[in-house]
């Protein structure tokens, strides 16, 4: 299906950033990555680290295809469009990019959201997604192929979820962002299109206890257990979570030549919860 493609993936060390990845590579495309692969002081969960980039880096090699991977944070301008230029370079070619590098900051109303943590999480969930963006858009242009820009916002944004204001206000600004350079970029045949996940089975969520308590603030340290029945309750289809290879899927269908004539679209990957009003 995908043949031949170069995709380009951020956060690609772990979660659904690898998920992502090794789908992507199943279907036939070689693979450009990134991951900071290091902790944010800000967080209280544990991040990736160079391990898992060379793990993520073995699976697709073990899948045929070609890898070239870099632990870099997206806030780096320059980094991110070092290692797209190298890859384009040796590679010739760019066709797909998955923005997907994020945080996922503790709860806690806005008055208890300091500079340092404001900073992060605008800096990682939305300046890097306009870097990565903003990077490879002249690679996609150049080849003179189209392509395809998938940006991963949240159900957050979608549900205007209390306690995650900065979080919910980078996965808000990202929707507005892809539809401005969706019609930027429409004549070239480049299609840029979100997917908003619901609860989604990673380290971000699972052992992110600072967020869990979103769901049990009766709790000072919830555990995955704690919250799996709210989690339930939450979802209209009844499963408290859906795992990376969902999302992954919807990915795919973006990537692919199916989804040739969809553009500014959000795609919520949610078991129908952004339209439960009840």
């Amino acid at each position: 299906m995908l043949a031949g493609s170069v995709a380009f993936v951020t956060g690609i060390a772990r979660g659904q950033g690898r998920a992502h990845a090794l789908a992507l590579a199943a279907h036939g495309a070689d693979i450009v990555g990134l991951d900071r692969a290091a902790p944010v002081d800000t967080m209280d969960y544990p991040m990736s680290g160079t391990a898992d980039l060379d793990d993520v880096r073995r699976e697709i090699e073990a899948l045929g295809r070609r890898v070239m991977v870099s632990a870099i944070d997206v806030r780096d301008r320059a980094g991110v469009e070092s290692l797209l230029a190298r890859a384009v370079s040796e590679w010739g070619r760019l066709d797909i990019v998955v923005a997907n590098a994020g945080v996922s900051p503790p709860a806690g109303d806005v008055s208890s959201i300091s500079d340092d943590r404001w900073a992060d999480v605008i800096g990682i969930n939305l300046t890097g997604v306009f870097h990565t963006v903003a990077a490879a858009l002249p690679h996609l242009k150049a080849g003179g192929r189209g392509g395809s820009v998938i940006i991963t916002s949240s159900a957050a944004a979608l549900k205007n979820a209390p306690g995650l204001s900065d979080y919910v206000a980078t996965k808000g600004a990202v929707v507005a962002f892809a539809a401005s350079v969706a019609n930027e970029v429409a004549s070239d045949h480049i299609r840029v299109n979100v997917i908003a996940p619901s609860i989604v089975n990673t380290p971000m969520v699972t052992e992110n206890t600072g967020q869990l308590r979103v769901f049990r603030p009766d709790l000072a340290a919830p555990s995955l257990d704690d919250c799996t029945d709210v989690f339930r309750a939450l979802m209209p289809m009844g499963e408290p979570w859906v795992e990376p290879a969902d999302v992954a899927d919807a990915v795919l269908y973006l990537a692919s030549p199916a989804s040739r004539w969809i553009s500014g679209a959000v795609l919520p990957v949610d078991q129908g919860s952004a339209v439960r009003r009840f």
